[in-house]
């Protein structure tokens, strides 16, 4: 009798971690809506930023959607993860010092741009393979004591730069080039920015 108690017990704990992993989101508030032709076919498609400001920890949703020549919108991608939620604790969480800046499209690239307290992060896709690929990553941070930080990554080529300098004097700490092949690029839907190393 205990063994079959405990096992309800669990089951039930398990169902409330479902319920409360799978919740549905309420996008309701757009927070920016960009245009321009990320799939080289002369439309100007459009990129949707949603926020469910309802939530504790205020997520973001970023959609995008190809314009056909018929003018209906196809959604191609659905990302709630590249833009890390506006409290990623919850509303009276500790604060992280990242806040999403802006997304922009030049030259049929997406841009992703993320404000940190003392720097920025961009990421950018490309429409190729038949999805959006990541193709560069830049990182820009200070220490606050006079040491800048700079990342590029050129994925499309492997070759990442992490230089080190003293802003008030200019000195190079350290310059170090690498080559680093990722096969297949990471796409738009799967990447979670500063979950790893590289990018």
């Amino acid at each position: 009798m205990k063994k079959y108690f405990l096992l309800i017990l669990i089951l039930s704990h398990l169902n409330a971690f479902t319920q409360i992993s799978t919740q549905d989101y309420n996008f309701s508030y757009k927070v920016m809506e960009v245009t321009g032709d990320l799939n080289k076919d002369g439309l100007a498609d459009k990129v949707v930023v949603t926020q469910d400001t309802l939530n504790e920890n205020a997520p973001y949703r970023l959609q995008v959607f190809f314009k056909e020549a018929a003018g209906e919108w196809k959604l191609k991608a659905t990302s709630v993860k590249i833009i890390e939620p506006q409290y990623p604790n919850g509303r009276d969480g500790y604060r992280t010092g990242t806040g999403f800046s802006d997304v922009t499209i030049k030259a049929g690239v997406l841009s992703i741009n993320i404000e940190l307290l003392r720097g920025h992060f961009e990421h950018e896709f490309k429409f190729q393979n038949g999805r959006f690929e990541l193709i560069h990553f830049s990182f820009v941070s200070s220490d606050g004591r006079g040491v800048i930080e700079t990342i590029d990554f050129n994925l499309t080529t492997g070759i990442r730069v992490e230089l080190l300098e003293r802003y008030d004097t200019d000195k190079v700490i350290s310059n170090k080039k690498t080559k680093i092949i990722i096969k297949p690029l990471p796409t738009l839907q799967n990447v979670v920015p500063m979950e790893q190393d590289l990018y």
